[in-house]
């Protein structure tokens, strides 16, 4: 089995997250606290939520960075702390501020990125072309990053983290600062996900997430507050009750 096909079948329907009872505390302060929430393999899934709610700290117990304090956390049954290999490969991550090297030229930073995901040799040169072709980055393969417009420098952040065709995608605020145009042909290359891989989406965009997922979480001051179907949290009446102290627990099913 060559290199692409195994990274296919690997991500093949997407993988799932699992979370039970998971705590993160620093020092004296709960960052999350008891939140149990599954991700099934191959769906679009939105977390809400206000500054500070723990969306962020979500993102880095699935992808390795830290350790819950209390509770498991399972990307497709692995460990992502005692697992870090097997479970990064199956991830692929573009943040709401870009981390990319502004002196190295589009290409350039694109191979090294797939060359730190084990990418090499015939293998590594065609993940690099087909996501130059995918988000209409050829043009500009040889200019320096940090000279492209926010629009371009974005593109460039979600065709690196799709370099290794991830069976995770998690991607955080993609559109903030994006003009129109640009903000509809970064969704509709999230929306092509569908299916082939788990779309984990951080956004505070309300309609983002209604164009974008099919289940939502949002948690407040770490704690999971609702969970269930797109439709039925964002669907209707003051939607930013669900961002406020005084909002009671709700858990929806889909």
């Amino acid at each position: 089995m060559d290199g692409v096909t195994e990274r296919r079948a690997n991500r093949a329907g997407g993988a799932a997250v699992e979370a039970e009872s998971v705590s993160r505390h620093f020092g004296g302060r709960s960052a999350l606290e008891d939140v149990t929430l599954s991700i099934r393999a191959g769906e679009r899934f939105g977390l809400l939520g206000a500054n500070g709610a723990g969306k962020t700290t979500f993102i880095r117990l699935v992808t390795g960075y830290l350790e819950p304090s209390a509770g498991s956390l399972r990307v497709d049954g692995l460990s992502p702390s005692r697992h870090a290999h097997e479970v990064r490969s199956r991830i692929g991550c573009a943040a709401e501020t870009p981390r990319l090297y502004s002196d190295l030229r589009v290409e350039q930073f694109l191979r090294f990125c797939g060359a730190l995901r084990q990418l090499r040799g015939e293998a590594l040169h065609a993940a690099v072309a087909g996501v130059l072709e995918r988000f209409q980055l050829r043009d500009v393969a040889t200019r320096l990053i940090g000279n492209l417009s926010k629009g371009y420098q974005q593109r460039v952040s979600l065709a690196q983290a799709f370099l290794h065709d991830p069976a995770l995608l998690i991607v955080d605020e993609p559109t903030a600062g994006l003009d129109p145009l640009q903000q509809a042909e970064v969704r509709r290359q999230l929306l092509e996900t569908h299916g082939g891989r788990t779309l984990l989406l951080c956004t505070h965009d309300l309609a983002e997430a209604r164009e974008l997922t099919e289940r939502v979480a949002v948690l407040h001051a770490g704690r999971l507050v609702a969970v269930g179907a797109t439709t039925d949290i964002l669907g209707g009446g003051d939607t930013l009750l669900l961002f406020r102290a005084e909002h009671p627990s709700v858990e929806l099913r889909p």
